[in-house]
């Protein structure tokens, strides 16, 4: 840098500054997230931000380089990453401590986790996570609690029923899928299930690029795709316009449909993710005996929206069986951080996701530990439910304004009675005149001013000046927190 040479002040593409407001509505919903998390009977734990890059793996979607995702360095022989999410951390908890913790083992945790890419609308590269997992445990019932607990922790936070679907799938539904097509090189498999994860984003005609050539988007950024043939890529698109389960009684077997279509794959790990399906949905409420037994994938108990979506397959890459992830219905505004007076229409898309991940621990251990959780993605919450929380604003404080460093005894006075009626309020501790006083008054969003110079002093009494409405009243000290009270 050279002499003299200013810094530009300007953020890190992805990072954001956060203040004010929207801490506190952060917090106020953080604990609403924690206490029915307790009430599922979830307990909390904290892990580190960094952890050695070998244990915590790397199965985030992006894979053109080793560990790229990720943001790490290399420490004498060993690399050291910041954690992506909360739950390889997990995974390396469980089998450090196995001996000692229940089994299953329901844990929540809050913390913030790191990503190294492509930023865009309510996706940074460092945000807050809060999850929920069930380690230890095949039981296909602690799928289905984690549906309802993404579903009850939603509606808690202040988002209305209507505004959110929760959607279901299972990876073994689409390893049938493949298994089907002959499709066995493990890299194209995974290029293919996250090319039908973007649907949301990229549409019938993004997918099936990915699922081709490859797709060129908005930004001038080429990602690959999976090479299949056309008629392929097509035919596993169709399987998206799936809407209901079919199941023979007399013989128990499973077929996803579409209108009068059916889907004749009969390959066992097929089968199994389509029977997983169906417990959730039978555990979730939805149970219909007839002949032939259909379970319609969209269905709504209590006026909860839960569907399942053949397109939602989850990025991450230890995914074994059921995901699910809660989608809002909304479309929000956001200001352009370029132009103030400029709004950028965009859908949020996830707020919360999650899944069974059965092999993730037994990297460590000798032993199987099957697990499932969900991620609650707060920042995107926040953004959404922001305006639901305007009573939890932060109360800015009363500032009382200095004439002369004499009367600070009276001052301290003004003050301690303010604060011992929970009044927010400080001295100004500036440098300057009462026109900075002023000025600081008005950037802060005081309610109000308190004045007592040399006037005040002789007559016992202080002057209240409301900053909202410009009016102005001479009061005793005692009669101050009730007057304040009826205007903050």
């Amino acid at each position: 840098m050279k002499k003299n040479e200013k810094l530009n002040p300007e953020l890190a593409l992805g990072f954001t500054d956060r203040k004010g407001d929207e801490l506190l509505i952060k917090d106020r919903l953080i604990e609403i997230i924690k206490k029915n998390f307790q009430l599922y009977g979830f307990e909390p734990l904290e892990t580190p931000g960094f952890e050695l890059s070998e244990n915590i793996g790397k199965f985030l979607p992006d894979e053109d380089r080793p560990m790229s995702g990720v943001f790490g360095f290399k420490e004498k022989n060993q690399w050291l990453s910041l954690r992506y999410d909360l739950t390889a951390p997990l995974a390396r908890y469980v089998a450090k401590n196995y001996r000692d913790i229940s089994r299953p083992f329901k844990r929540y945790q809050i913390g913030t986790v790191w990503r190294n890419e492509k930023p865009g609308p309510g996706r940074y590269r460092e945000f807050t996570q809060i999850d929920a997992d069930i380690v230890g445990t095949k039981n296909i019932y602690a799928d289905a609690e984690l549906c309802m607990l993404m579903a009850d922790t939603l509606i808690k936070c202040g988002l209305e029923k209507d505004r959110f679907i929760i959607k279901i799938n299972n990876r073994k539904i689409f390893q049938g899928i493949l298994e089907f097509f002959e499709i066995k090189d493990p890299k194209q498999s995974l290029t293919i299930l996250r090319s039908i994860d973007k649907f949301q984003t990229v549409g019938k005609k993004g997918v099936l690029e990915l699922l081709t050539k490859g797709r060129l988007d908005k930004s001038g950024d080429f990602t690959k795709g999976a090479n299949l043939k056309k008629e392929i890529a097509e035919e596993i698109f169709e399987l998206l316009s799936a809407d209901s389960i079919i199941r023979d009684k007399k013989t128990g077997v499973f077929r996803l449909s579409a209108g009068d279509s059916l889907f004749k794959i009969e390959n066992d790990t097929y089968l199994e993710g389509l029977k997983e399906v169906d417990t959730i949905l039978s555990y979730l409420g939805e149970n219909k005996e007839v002949n032939i037994m259909s379970t319609d994938l969209s269905f709504k108990q209590d006026m909860i929206n839960f569907q399942m979506d053949l397109s939602v397959v989850r990025g991450l890459e230890y995914y074994t069986g059921t995901v699910m992830e809660a989608e809002t219905t909304d479309t929000s505004f956001w200001k352009s951080s370029r132009d103030a007076n400029a709004f950028k229409k965009i859908k949020l898309g996830s707020l919360s996701g999650g899944g069974r991940y059965d092999k993730l621990v037994s990297r460590f251990l000798n032993d199987d530990y099957p697990s499932v959780g969900i991620s609650i993605g707060l920042d995107r919450i926040l953004m959404l439910l922001k305006d639901n929380y305007k009573d939890q604003a932060l109360k800015n404080p009363i500032i009382i304004c200095v004439f002369d460093s004499n009367y600070f005894s009276k001052y301290n006075d003004i003050l301690q009675t303010l604060r011992s009626a929970n009044i927010n309020s400080e001295i100004y501790i500036g440098d300057g005149n009462l026109k900075s006083q002023m000025k600081y008054a008005n950037k802060r969003n005081s309610p109000a001013v308190i004045f007592c110079g040399e006037n005040e002093v002789k007559s016992g009494k202080i002057t209240l000046k409301n900053l909202k409405s410009g009016d102005e009243k001479s009061l005793e000290l005692k009669n101050l927190n009730n007057e304040i009270k009826k205007f903050i």
